[in-house]
């Protein structure tokens, strides 16, 4: 079992920045493609940015978020961030870490992942 513990949702103006963090206390991340998803009240779990196990670090995004975030990856820490700029009140969304540890490549599918945060919510006012 993995648990995954998110923090530094919040509220932000439009045009502003949050950092998201998503840790696994007492594991490893190398065994694991890492990704972040958000959900929308009355909407599906979407994919948002993922990144890969090995040190090439590749990394893939939704194309609402390409070019304002970035994912990363601190295996010696075993954290996982979201760096978001840009933020437009259509990223409000709850926002969860997930791991996937078959997969070969950076899955944009929510069956891929086994393990997830609990998530933490990210409010972006106009």
């Amino acid at each position: 079992q993995v648990q995954l513990v998110e923090s530094g949702g919040g509220l932000v103006q439009a045009g502003g920045s949050l950092r998201l963090s998503c840790a696994a206390p007492g594991r490893t991340f190398n065994d694991y493609n890492m990704a972040w998803f958000r959900q929308a009240p009355g909407k599906e779990r979407e994919f948002v940015a993922g990144i890969i196990r090995r040190i090439s670090g590749s990394t893939d995004y939704a194309d609402s978020v390409k070019g304002r975030f970035t994912i990363s990856r601190d295996n010696a820490w075993n954290t996982v961030y979201l760096q978001m700029n840009s933020l437009k009140p259509e990223d409000t969304a709850v926002y969860f870490c997930a791991a996937d540890g078959s997969s070969f490549g950076v899955s944009t599918g929510v069956p891929a992942y086994k393990y997830w945060g609990q998530g933490t919510q990210v409010t972006v006012s106009s």
